[in-house]
């Protein structure tokens, strides 16, 4: 067998995989146009993130009829008529607001900010109220096109109620049933309008920043993280737990090079028994992880490791994604809670002893520099790759070492490995009979002390030897 280990060396017989399903790696981002920017705006409960899902042609904005359970200002990438732009949705709109109302308005106040137009929607059933006309004294200062959206116009009766929306000053409303989707067609027409055409692709690098989820269950202090990785208040904070309910992608240069972070909702319960914005939140929360390459669980460093910890820990293993935890609030932790999280520790995380763990405090900053190297190491060992030659040799040391235990007067040997794919690092291997798990374990822990992997997940697949008829 010839070594060659620094590059990934395969079979010569293509035939060896036959009927054997080796693991893909994750594609990177390819070259993406900036595309315009639309915010969508108006006072609470008029529908805007139903509107969303209707201009988006999916359910993924959080719906539900009460207020404020749209918090941040969260993007959607959407496409009408053959041209891509991208939807910001925004919290409702309140000029009043006090308290965490305030920060709501306050992002989308932003949002406009950043925006090449707005969609401002109106609730043509309440028709104008005071607030509407404090958010129309804004959009005037902010100079930006605005389209005029009367929305819950569901039938031609309807209809009529929207023309006293003309005295906004806004131009002509355009009727819209964002639930029927009645009128959606010719309210894009409108916005295309405004909106200008995006410049021609322009090369990027390729893959783009790396892509981090920041996850864990609700008011460990993700938000906290994020806010302070980007030095300056992005995601809305509060100490009111699950405030966070849509992801929210941030480009940070952070430890002199661009993170895509992507902040998600707490998961609070199993998927199936979630109800409402929480199973909607919890669903996209897993998509962040697939999107991500490597996740960061926030775990509270002052309360024990919970289920819902190991259940999000598990998420990320399944998903194949590179892991580092973080222990937040450590300056709330003590010599004796100390001692006990480190039995927590070697107790509740010992499946994933191999993910880099860092204590922050991200309230004050406290030691998030340790992130980058953490996210490095985690990174490196996703994509680690062990060429043929060399696996084969470290796998026939194993197996002379430690054999496998016979079973049933027979003994499974490890004919041959290789590495067909990285993100996550995943091993076929080639055996005369079916492994025992426990020594698919032993291969697993011997690999991570021979080559490292650190923060990553291992994939190990057997194919076995089928038997000769005679």
């Amino acid at each position: 067998m010839t070594e060659h280990d620094d590059q990934p060396a395969l079979p010569d017989d293509p035939s060896t995989f036959e009927g054997f399903e080796g693991s893909e790696g994750f594609e990177q981002d390819g070259p993406v146009a900036p595309v315009p920017v639309l915010a969508i705006v108006g006072r609470p409960n008029v529908g805007k993130s139903t509107l969303v899902n209707r201009i988006i042609g999916r359910r993924e904005a959080v719906v539900e009829d009460r207020p404020g359970v749209t918090r941040d200002r969260v993007s959607y990438d959407a496409e009408w008529n053959g041209r891509a732009f991208t939807v910001v949705d925004t919290g409702g709109w309140d000029p009043d607001a006090r308290g965490l109302a305030e920060r709501i308005r306050e992002q989308a106040e932003i949002a406009v900010s950043l925006a090449d137009a707005v969609l401002f929607v109106v609730d043509a059933t309440v028709g104008i109220t005071d607030a509407d006309e404090a958010v129309v004294r804004v959009l005037r200062r902010a100079e930006k096109p605005v389209v005029l959206a009367a929305n819950k116009v569901d039938d031609q009766r309807t209809e009529a109620e929207t023309y006293g929306l003309w005295n906004l000053g806004l131009g002509e409303p355009h009727p819209v049933s964002a639930i029927h989707g009645r009128g959606s067609g010719d309210l894009l027409d409108a916005v295309l309008e405004v909106l200008p055409e995006p410049p021609p692709v322009q090369p990027t690098e390729v893959g783009g920043p790396r892509r981090i989820a920041i996850v864990g269950k609700p008011n460990v202090g993700k938000s906290s993280l994020l806010n302070k990785l980007a030095g300056e208040n992005r995601v809305v904070v509060d100490d009111a737990s699950g405030t966070t309910v849509d992801p929210v992608d941030e480009l940070i240069d952070f430890g002199g090079r661009a993170w895509r972070f992507i902040d998600t909702a707490g998961i609070r319960k199993r998927v199936k028994e979630a109800s409402g914005h929480e199973y909607y939140a919890s669903l996209r929360t897993t998509t962040a992880i697939d999107r991500a390459e490597v996740a960061v669980l926030v775990i509270d460093g002052g309360q024990s490791i919970s289920e819902q910890d190991l259940r999000i820990v598990q998420t990320v293993r399944e998903a194949g994604r590179a892991l580092v935890i973080a222990f937040n609030k450590w300056d709330l932790v003590d010599e004796e809670r100390r001692y006990y999280l480190e039995r927590e520790i070697e107790r509740e995380l010992v499946q994933v002893q191999w993910a880099p763990r860092i204590n922050v405090t991200a309230r004050t900053g406290w030691h998030i520099d340790r992130l980058v190297p953490a996210l490095d190491r985690a990174l490196e060992g996703w994509e680690t790759r062990v060429g043929t030659g060399a696996l084969n040799s470290f796998l026939g040391r194993l197996v002379a070492e430690h054999p496998h235990p016979v079973r049933g007067g027979k003994q499974p040997k490890v004919l041959f490995g290789t590495q067909p794919s990285t993100a996550p690092p995943t091993f076929i291997l080639f055996t005369s009979g079916k492994l025992d798990a426990s020594y698919e374990r032993y291969i697993e822990r011997r690999l991570r002390e021979e080559y490292g992997f650190v923060g990553t997940p291992i994939v190990i697949q057997q194919r076995v030897r089928e038997k000769r008829k005679r």
